[in-house]
């Protein structure tokens, strides 16, 4: 049985970013079943207090030190939480930022929330127009507007078109569309007509049948949609139709959503617009 640690992820804001970093040190551990509580917006003297209350409690509840992410650009607040908790205390935000202010020569602004705030009007916005036009160009509901797409994923239905779409516009503001491959595609042997003038834009997803299956199964069980054999014929044909048309491809069955959107931004040579 794994052993059970509590973590807390402490910030002045959403908490997204102590979240990140803190999970990308914990995934080291499978060991280790970590209960996570996110505590945002912990920007004021009584918050910080009411965090530390949470933590001591908790401490002393599981007679564990639980594990503490905290991403707190006041220098005084975030003193007071590595000191007044009893926990293991990881101050992300002091970790980086002394070594950046040595080498810069410079004072940090010490300001909250810059890296998810509106900091950047243009960068904000153009985020949210790539994800509205991911949405609005998704799974083929839409072919207007094709032409602004920089990059038009296809593939079989279950593949992770959607949701890697959706990340691409999120985190890179790539204008992302995607279009299924379905089976009066392959006995076309042909390309949907709504995507052939865009060829140079499409990239093609893939995915082992019996993880397909897994995925359909779950939204449609005992259907023919979901059966093994189905999935198999899809994905063999959809392959094929892909190789015939030169479409560079990856397989996503092993892979996550964030590796999927990074390897394709790589191969394909996109250029994030936010960061």
């Amino acid at each position: 049985m794994p052993d059970r640690r509590t973590v807390y992820f402490v910030s002045d804001r959403t908490g997204i970013t102590a979240e990140m970093l803190g999970n990308s040190l914990l995934v080291q551990f499978d060991a280790f079943h970590f209960t996570r509580h996110t505590v945002p917006f912990v920007d004021s003297a009584e918050k910080v207090e009411e965090a530390i209350r949470e933590i001591n409690a908790t401490a002393e509840r599981e007679r564990k030190q639980p594990v503490v992410f905290v991403s707190i650009a006041d220098e005084a607040a975030s003193e007071r939480i590595r000191k007044g908790a009893n926990a293991v205390t990881l101050d992300l935000f002091q970790i980086f930022i002394a070594p950046l202010e040595h080498a810069l020569g410079a004072r940090s602004a010490h300001a909250a929330g810059r890296s998810h705030g509106i900091a950047d009007a243009g960068e904000y916005f153009s985020r949210m127009e790539a994800i509205n036009f991911a949405q609005s160009h998704d799974d083929g509901a839409a072919t207007r507007d094709l032409a602004k797409a920089q990059v038009i994923l296809v593939g079989v239905s279950r593949c992770g078109k959607t949701p890697t779409s959706l990340y691409l516009a999120l985190q890179f503001g790539v204008r992302a569309a995607n279009f299924p491959l379905t089976p009066d595609d392959f006995s076309d042997r042909r390309l949907p007509a709504s995507v052939t003038p865009f060829r140079q834009a499409l990239f093609g997803l893939t995915i082992h049948p019996e993880r397909l299956r897994e995925i359909r199964e779950a939204r449609r069980p005992g259907s023919r949609y979901a059966s093994l054999e189905a999935c198999r014929q899809e994905v063999r044909e959809a392959e094929h139709l892909m190789e015939l048309e030169r479409i560079p491809m990856l397989d996503t069955t092993s892979k996550s959503i964030e590796e999927i959107a990074t390897t394709i931004l790589h191969r394909t040579g996109l250029r994030r617009s936010v960061f």
